[in-house]
């Protein structure tokens, strides 16, 4: 296996098991740091008196000096480099967000700390010059982070709101920094009760230096081959815009973009915990023998055409998200003739065309994708019965519903590309036989995820954290946000042994539908070997999960561990 470092955006199975397993199925060892370095966790601890919340405290953050001498110790022993900005100078995403009593000082030299981390990047591209370098970073969310440092989901919904709100135009960088709290219609806005808004601007400041620094001293330089840089929960209007044409501007000024984009060495686009799986299709393009030519994407929609949607989180129209995710990929869009078609799903009416299309597809031996935007958030229960009921959905190379359309996009194109390099260019069997496993584990387990867990067995989670919370002075909505802290110990571990049980029915549930038929006389097939025009398939002979493994990584319902191991043959 071919080894890339790899430092990711967070813990988070999306940015890290889900990612490492992407590479497994592209024929890539991801090595990445110590799991105690990359940790990253909301409040863990509570001040209370009797039945009375006071604050929540204690979360945890990644450990940026040691991640830095990762990459040196590292460096030597990989072919590759993927480095998040947020873990390497703030340790980890919500790192990035922490309120701050300062902004930094001027730019270059806003903070000597941060960019003795940063220049790791161009101590490492100096010392391998031929080892690609991959970066994602992010534009700072509108949002706090809540349950972190004592901040509340009404600081959450306050601060969402009010940062959203429309701000004066401005281009120059120093007028963004100091313009943050200036309305379009040049007036001041007003003072905020749940969060402290000057440590709010103090800190999208700190982090706007860092998102330049990366593109001025590191990018226009040349020590980053391939810059992403996401634009976390995003809207049309409100503090990230004059950010976000900011960097749009300086790709097309200074990195010989068009449009704010450019396909070879920068892209912004609504996006943050799909980025390690685009970045890691990319590194597979690059090593699997496909620098010199380009995946070559088609796109059918089944409902409205995705030029027409904006989502609530995004300031994008999923086309043009669809469009800058292949080119972060390493992909080509075509409208005829591709080595692989995107199916976007955005209407549940329409997924009956959507399946014919599926098992044309997989009868012409067409390398497929699926993406479900039907579902807000989770899979819709109307497309995943469908997709279900087919045995050609098992041969997919990519499918996600995961999340925001950002979210949905990154993950389902990565696998798909990914998987496509290595199926095209690998020839020795031994590798062939451990790629189509972890490819068929992540397909499962997307299933697995997306749909019986977030559409389904999450609510019953909730419902008993929301029925048993502890504090008499806090909105019972929101318990299931932070189990640790609002559900007793006792109350925890019946509802992690509730997780553990389900899933261990919905796992069987699953692999017994005719996408995965596991185990059956007649089972489904995965693609194992792309020759030309042939295929060599693979049926799921099984599938198990270990009754410990399902676990609340974060102590909230909304995230948790997952690893289903899937057997073909």
């Amino acid at each position: 296996m071919k080894k890339v470092l790899y430092v990711p955006l967070d813990d988070r199975p999306v940015n890290l098991d889900d990612v490492i397993t992407l590479g497994h199925a592209a024929g890539l060892q991801l090595i990445t740091p110590d799991p105690a370095d990359i940790r990253n966790r909301i409040d863990a601890d509570a001040e209370a008196s009797g039945d009375q919340l006071i604050r929540t405290c204690s979360p945890t953050f990644g450990n940026t000096a040691n991640i830095r001498q990762f990459i040196v110790d590292h460096a030597a022993k990989v072919e590759g480099f993927i480095i998040s900005i947020d873990m390497l100078a703030y340790g980890g995403l919500i790192g990035s967000r922490r309120l701050r009593e300062n902004g930094g000082g001027d730019y270059p030299n806003y903070d000597s700390s941060t960019a003795h981390l940063l220049d790791v990047i161009s101590q490492i591209k100096k010392r391998y010059p031929h080892k690609p370098v991959y970066v994602l970073d992010t534009i700072m969310r509108l949002a706090t982070t809540t349950f972190t440092e004592s901040l509340t989901y009404d600081a959450y919904v306050e601060s969402r709101n009010f940062m959203g709100q429309p701000r004066q135009s401005y281009t120059a960088f120093s007028d963004i920094l100091n313009g943050y709290n200036t309305s379009d219609t040049d007036t001041q806005y007003g003072d905020t009760t749940e969060f402290d808004k000057e440590q709010y601007y103090n800190t999208r400041q700190h982090k706007f230096k860092t998102n330049y620094y990366v593109l001025d001293r590191l990018a226009r330089r040349g020590y980053i081959d391939f810059l992403a840089i996401g634009v976390d929960d995003a809207k049309t209007e409100g503090v990230q815009i004059n950010e976000i044409r900011f960097v749009e501007n300086f790709i097309n000024r200074s990195l010989g973009g068009c449009g704010g984009q450019n396909a070879n060495l920068a892209i912004i686009l609504p996006d943050a915990d799909g980025l390690g799986h685009s970045l890691v299709a990319r590194m597979a393009n690059h090593l699997n023998r496909g620098r010199k030519s380009r995946t070559k994407f088609a796109l059918q929609y089944y409902g409205p055409h995705g030029s027409t949607i904006i989502n609530p989180y995004e300031y994008m129209s999923v086309h043009e998200n669809i469009l800058r995710h292949i080119d972060i990929v390493g992909g080509q869009y075509v409208t005829g003739s591709p080595d692989i078609e995107i199916i976007a799903i955005t209407d549940a009416a329409q997924v009956s065309s959507a399946m014919t299309r599926i098992e044309a597809n997989g009868a012409e031996n067409r390398a497929t994708v699926v993406i479900d935007f039907v579902g807000q958030g989770a899979a819709n229960a109307v497309v995943t019965d469908a997709l279900l009921e087919n045995p050609y959905t098992g041969r997919l190379l990519g499918y996600s519903a995961w999340n925001t359309a950002g979210n949905k996009i990154g993950l389902s194109l990565g696998m798909g590309q990914a998987r496509y390099r290595f199926l095209v260019s690998e020839k020795k069997e031994a590798a062939l036989e451990a790629a189509i496993n972890a490819h068929g584990s992540l397909l499962f387990k997307r299933f697995l995820k997306d749909y019986y867990y977030k559409a389904v067995a999450i609510g019953e989670i909730r419902t008993y954290s929301r029925s048993h919370g502890k504090y008499s002075n806090f909105p019972q909505t929101m318990a299931d946000q932070n189990m640790l802290v609002f559900n007793s110990a006792e109350d925890y571990e019946h509802m992690l042994t509730l997780l553990r049980d389900r899933m261990q029915i919905l796992v069987s549930t699953l692999g017994d539908k005719p996408a995965f038929s596991i185990g059956s006389t007649d089972r489904a097939h995965n693609v194992k070997q792309i020759c030309g025009a042939s295929w060599r398939l693979a049926g799921y002979n099984r599938v198990h999960l270990p009754y410990e493994n399902p676990d609340f990584l974060w102590g909230r319902a909304f995230e948790i561990t997952l690893a289903p191991a899937v057997k073909l043959k």
